[in-house]
């Protein structure tokens, strides 16, 4: 099924991506194929203290993406920040359906859902 927004939740070890439209949701986790592979600092380690980024996930992510024409990302903490960075070098066409990219700690789907639909309501209302 084809919806208009999808909300992405993520942090180093899953993504909660929801598609949804007025009365559907779809929903779908994505996890690392490496569960120990960690996206966030590794401080007191030899090197800058950074992990190396997990493209194949964020990868994953941008292909569990596909379809929406407007897409709000959302996370605690840095993860959020490199998924658009990966999508900006590797994943064009998803670039222009980016809309805003939010700090959120650990909601339910359901709360996600509802976040997500109130920030695109508020986006509307402002164009």
């Amino acid at each position: 099924m084809s919806h208009f927004h999808a909300v992405v939740w993520i942090d180093h070890s899953e993504a909660h991506v929801i598609h949804f439209s007025p009365d559907d949701v779809e929903q779908f986790v994505v996890r690392p194929n490496h569960p120990h592979h960690k996206v966030h600092s590794t401080a007191g380690t030899l090197g800058d203290g950074k992990a190396p980024v997990d493209k194949d996930f964020f990868h994953r992510v941008a292909q569990a993406l596909a379809g929406a024409q407007e897409i709000l990302v959302v996370g605690p903490a840095q993860a959020k920040l490199q998924l658009v960075k990966h999508i900006h070098a590797h994943d064009a066409a998803l670039v222009p359906k980016l809309i805003g990219v939010e700090t959120v700690d650990h909601p339910t789907d359901a709360q996600l859902v509802a976040y997500a639909r109130k920030y695109f309501r508020a986006k509307d209302r402002m164009l």
